[in-house]
C-alpha cells in the first residue's frame, strides 16, 4: 500500500502544476462555460484516471527508462515516431509554460519582476538535475500533499461562506475566455484538456512507473493518484466558481482567493503553488532529458541543463496567454497519443497480468536469497528463476537484476532484519561499484557472477581500483 500510495502521490505532483495549481486551466477550460463546464471537469477527471492506470501498467511492464522505447513497443514505426517527437514538444512547451508561472506566482503576491520568480525556479530546476530518479519522485511526493491541504482548506471555507447568488455567478464566469481552438464547445474543451493532461504526463508517467517492478500494483498506484487528481479538480472548479466575482482577471486566481481570505494565508499559498510549479516543471524537463539522452545517458545532465536554460529564455511571454493557445494545441496532439496508449493497454493486458505474477513469484525468490536469515537458493529455485525470466519480456539478466534491487531496496528499510545495501554495493545505484546486471552470452543468468556478489556484496568483474 506505501508503494502504490507513493506512485499516486508522484502521478498528483506532476499534474498538479502551475496551470491547476494556479487556476488558470480551470477558469479557461471549464468555468468559462458555466454550468457545463462543471460537467466537463467531471469527464476529463473520469478520463484522466483511467488513461493513468493504463500508462503506468505498460511503464512497469517494460521497464521503461524513457517514453521512446514503450512507444515502439505499442506501436507502428511512423506512429511511434508521432508520439516521440510530439511528447518531446509537450514535455519542453508546457516546461517553459510552468517556468512563466512562477515568474507569474511572485509577481502577483510579492510584486518582483516575473524574471526573479523564473530565475529562482531555473536554478531549483537545475539543481533537481543532480538527482535519481528515485529521490525526485520522493521530492514530488513529499510536496504534493501540501497543496491538497490548501486546497481543502479553500474548501471548507468556501462551504462555510456559500453565496446565494448562483445565478450571477454562473453569468459571471461565462465572462472568462474559453481556452482557444476549442470551438467554444464544452465537451470538446473538457477532452482536450484530458487528452493535454495525457501527453504532458505520459513521458514522466512511464518513467516513474519504469522504476516500478510490480505492474498490478503500479497500476493501481496510478488510478489511485488519477482519482485524487480528478477528485482536487472537482473541488478547486467549486471553489473557484463560487469566489468567481473575486478573482475576474487575475493571472492566479486560486492565490488571489486565498489573499481575500488573509493576507498571510496568501502568502503562505503562494509558496506552496510554487512549489507545485516546480513539481511539474522538473517532471517535464526531467523527463525530456532522458528521453534526448537515451544513447548517451552520460549526456543527460548537459541535455537537461540546455533544455532548462532555453525554457527561462521563452517564458517571458506571458502566463495567462501561453495557457490559452500552447495547452489546447498540445491537447490535441495528445489524442492520437491516448487512443493508441489505450488499445495498446487493451492488447497487452492478458501479458501484463501472466508478467505481474511472474514478478511477484521473482521478488518471492530473491528475498529468499537476500535474507540474512534465508539460505541461497537451491538448484531447483535457480532454475525456476531461469525459466520465469526466459517466459518474460523483459530480458533474463536485467529482469532478474532489477527484481533484486527492488527487494534489495525494501529490505534495507525495514528495520526488522539485518540486511544493508551497504554490503552489497552490486544492488545500490547510488553506489560506485554499481554497474548493473554482469554481461552474459545470450543475456542468459550468469549465477557464477551472482555466487560470487552473494558472497562478496560485488561482482568479479569489479575492477579493485573501484573497490
Amino acid at each position: 500500500m506505501k508503494k502504490t500510495l507513493k506512485v499516486a502521490m508522484a502521478l498528483v505532483g506532476l499534474t498538479v502544476g502551475a496551470g491547476f495549481a494556479s487556476g488558470q486551466e480551470v477558469i479557461q477550460y471549464f468555468l468559462s462555460f458555466g454550468y457545463w463546464g462543471i460537467v466537463g471537469a467531471a469527464v476529463a477527471g473520469i478520463t484522466i484516471a483511467i488513461f493513468s492506470a493504463w500508462v503506468y501498467q505498460l511503464g512497469s511492464y517494460y521497464l521503461a527508462e524513457d517514453h521512446s522505447a514503450v512507444f515502439k513497443s505499442v506501436s507502428r514505426p511512423f506512429l511511434a515516431k508521432y508520439m516521440d517527437i510530439t511528447t518531446m514538444i509537450t514535455l519542453f512547451c508546457i516546461g517553459f509554460v510552468m517556468v512563466a508561472g512562477a515568474g507569474s506566482n511572485m509577481e502577483q503576491q510579492f510584486g518582483f519582476p516575473t524574471w526573479v520568480g523564473s530565475a529562482i525556479m531555473v536554478v531549483l530546476l537545475v539543481l533537481s538535475g543532480f538527482l535519481d530518479i528515485d529521490k525526485l519522485t520522493n521530492v514530488i511526493s513529499l510536496i504534493t500533499p501540501l497543496l491538497i491541504v490548501c486546497i481543502i482548506g479553500a474548501f471548507v471555507i468556501t462551504l462555510m461562506n456559500m453565496p446565494d447568488n448562483l445565478g450571477e455567478l454562473n453569468e459571471l464566469a461565462q465572462t472568462n475566455p474559453h481556452a482557444s481552438g476549442t470551438f467554444g464547445n464544452w465537451l470538446v474543451t473538457a477532452l482536450n484538456y484530458a487528452t493535454l493532461v495525457m501527453i504532458m504526463d505520459c513521458s514522466m508517467m512511464l518513467v516513474f512507473a519504469g522504476s516500478h517492478m510490480n505492474p498490478a500494483q503500479t497500476g493501481k498506484g496510478g488510478l489511485l493518484g488519477g482519482i485524487m487528481f480528478a477528485v482536487l479538480l472537482m473541488i478547486l472548479v467549486f471553489i473557484l466558481f463560487f469566489n468567481m466575482e473575486h478573482i475576474l482577471d487575475s493571472d492566479l486566481p486560486l492565490l488571489k482567493v486565498f489573499d481575500t481570505m488573509h493576507p498571510v494565508v496568501g502568502t503562505a499559498v503562494s509558496i506552496v503553488i510554487y512549489l507545485m510549479i516546480y513539481n511539474t516543471a522538473v517532471g517535464l524537463f526531467y523527463a525530456l532529458g532522458r528521453r534526448l539522452s537515451h544513447d548517451k545517458p552520460s549526456k543527460f545532465r548537459p541535455y537537461y541543463l540546455i533544455v532548462v536554460a532555453v525554457g527561462f529564455a521563452l517564458s517571458f511571454i506571458g502566463f495567462a496567454d501561453l495557457v490559452g493557445w500552447v495547452y489546447p494545441v498540445l491537447g490535441y496532439l495528445g489524442l492520437i497519443l491516448g487512443i493508441v496508449m489505450g488499445v495498446a493497454w487493451f492488447r497487452d493486458r492478458q501479458n501484463i497480468k501472466d508478467e505481474t505474477g511472474r514478478r511477484e513469484r521473482l521478488a518471492e525468490l530473491a528475498e529468499t536469497q537476500l535474507h540474512p536469515e534465508s539460505d541461497n537458493l537451491s538448484p531447483d529455485e535457480r532454475a525456476e528463476v531461469d525459466e520465469l525470466t526466459a517466459d518474460s519480456n523483459i530480458s533474463d539478466q536485467n529482469l532478474w537484476h532489477s527484481v533484486q534491487e527492488e527487494v534489495a531496496a525494501d529490505l534495507d528499510a525495514d528495520d526488522s532484519n539485518d540486511f544493508s545495501l551497504k554490503n552489497v554495493p552490486a544492488l545500490d545505484p547510488e553506489s560506485d561499484s554499481y554497474g548493473g546486471a554482469p554481461e552474459a552470452a545470450g543475456d542468459n543468468i550468469d549465477w557464477s557472477s551472482y555466487e560470487e556478489m552473494y558472497k562478496t556484496g560485488e561482482f568479479p568483474a569489479v575492477k579493485p581500483e573501484k573497490k
